[in-house]
């Protein structure tokens, strides 16, 4: 039991520090975002309302059917339900009907109905998939940024290395009288701002790291971190493609377009739905209905005891002499109420028919809408209209960004090439004595800032290029990094 419990124990520690120890990579990342990205599941319910509508929309062919029962007690003049007369009683009495009804004709709304459905459908996917790739490229993005301030860390604290050793190497040129004691305090001082700069570096890597598993919706944050990999430019071939064939594989394959057009479609459906109110509707309708009561029976039976009366019928003329007739003495004799069953199949009927309303007057409600959604067309005619103009825009903006980046990393090789000559011919001269701190400082920070502005320049041309990617046609699960 002992060693069972030693393993038990040791695979739960193994386990729990792969979780500790787990680092993401970029695809990962953009798969666990596309499954449980907050952004995404609300607009997934989007897509089920869609098909929630459709069903409405199916089920508008089909016939209704309805039951209705009802029990209850009158006290008082009531009229007996199974008599039809008025009397003083307190009787109870139920009633039970079943009616089913189907739509004939309604000016083809269900039709219009069902094909503005199918449309909402289509809307929502193309809505999920725009909503995808956006996501996908806003993980791109932040891990990228990841990335970009674990470099300029690594930058940072490797020109600190170097600067403390330039402190230690100036100390023997001060000790020495090759250099001013105010060469080493130049430099002492600059060892001070890079160990500030490393602090601030430190905490734009856990702010992005931050960043980027809120976009993940992932909230374990101490425990969240990412491959340090380190990431090529792959895919600069498409830069090759003129914008314009650009432009045209884009309205392929991205969604923002067919986004629009889908609702400016949706909205001249709901015109027509608008206008089939202006036709009149036929209804068909079947009704079974039964009744019973709890009122007693009577039953007529010949009194026993003066089995038969004399009733008078009229007069002799001349004598006035009355004339009678014998006729059965009749009693009424209260009974037990009609059995229930039997009372359902006595009191039963049917009605059916057909029913035509023709729409004459609704206080303008039915024109009003009509115009209502006549606007909403010219809105949506206007929308993408604007939408279209807008994607072209971003199209030709991402391509010309695309192509600075490409040249401003380039720009940013050459800088680095000839700052990292610089600093070496400074640090050169410094070490002689030929210069003094404040002019190596300063070459020295350039050099800096050129390793980092390259770092930076390379990761902004690989995201612009995975935006033309994806304007491109490739969807954003199979981006190459």
């Amino acid at each position: 039991m002992r060693k069972l419990f030693i393993i038990c124990f040791s695979l739960f520690i193994s386990v729990a520090g792969f979780a500790q120890n787990k680092k993401w990579t970029l695809q990962e990342c953009v798969q666990y975002a596309l499954d449980n990205n907050i952004t995404i599941k609300q607009t997934q319910l989007d897509e089920e309302t869609a098909a929630i509508e459709k069903k409405d929309a199916i089920g508008n062919y089909l016939p209704t059917l309805n039951g209705n029962a009802s029990n209850n007690w009158n006290s008082g003049l009531t009229q007996n339900i199974t008599t039809g007369v008025l009397e003083t009683q307190t009787l109870r009495n139920s009633s039970y009907s079943i009616t089913a009804g189907v739509r004939i004709f309604n000016g083809f709304r269900n039709k219009k109905a069902l094909d503005r459905a199918e449309l909402s459908r289509i809307a929502a996917d193309y809505n999920i998939a725009k909503i995808k790739d956006d996501t996908a490229l806003s993980v791109a993005l932040a891990y990228l940024q990841v990335l970009l301030n674990k470099e300029n860390l690594k930058t940072v604290v490797a020109q600190n290395q170097v600067t403390k050793e330039q402190v230690s190497r100036t100390q023997e040129l001060v000790d020495g009288g090759v250099l001013p004691s105010g060469d080493l305090l130049e430099i002492k001082a600059t060892d001070a701002s890079e160990r500030q700069r490393i602090v601030a570096a430190q905490n734009a890597v856990k702010i992005s790291l931050i960043n980027l598993a809120q976009l993940l919706a992932f909230d374990d944050y101490d425990n969240f971190e990412i491959e340090d990999t380190e990431y090529n430019i792959l895919g600069e071939e498409i830069l090759n493609t003129s914008p314009e064939v650009l432009l045209e594989k884009a309205k392929e394959s991205r969604y923002d377009l067919k986004i629009v057009e889908q609702n400016l479609a949706i909205a001249k459906k709901d015109l027509e739905l608008s206008k089939a109110s202006l036709y009149p509707t036929i209804n068909g309708f079947f009704n079974y209905n039964t009744r019973e009561s709890g009122a007693p029976t009577f039953s007529q039976t010949v009194d026993p005891n003066n089995p038969s009366t004399d009733v008078p019928i009229g007069f002799v003329e001349g004598t006035n002499q009355t004339v009678f007739t014998t006729q059965p003495n009749i009693l009424l004799q209260e009974g037990n109420p009609t059995p229930f069953i039997e009372q359902l199949y006595l009191n039963d009927g049917i009605s059916y028919g057909v029913q035509l309303s023709v729409p004459i007057f609704n206080g303008f409600s039915t024109r009003n809408n009509i115009k209502r959604s006549e606007v909403n067309v010219k809105r949506s005619e206007f929308q993408s209209e604007q939408a279209r103009l807008n994607f072209e825009s971003a199209v030709y903006q991402a391509y010309t960004d695309a192509k600075a980046a490409k040249e401003s990393y380039e720009a940013a090789i050459a800088a680095l090439t000839s700052q990292e000559l610089a600093y070496e011919y400074a640090k050169l001269r410094y070490d002689v004595g030929r210069t003094n701190a404040f002019d190596f400082s300063q070459s020295k920070l350039r050099y800096d800032n050129a390793q980092v502005e390259l770092t930076r320049s390379k990761y902004d041309y690989i995201f612009r290029i995975k935006v033309l990617e994806l304007y491109f046609g490739v969807p954003a699960t199979e981006l190459k990094f």
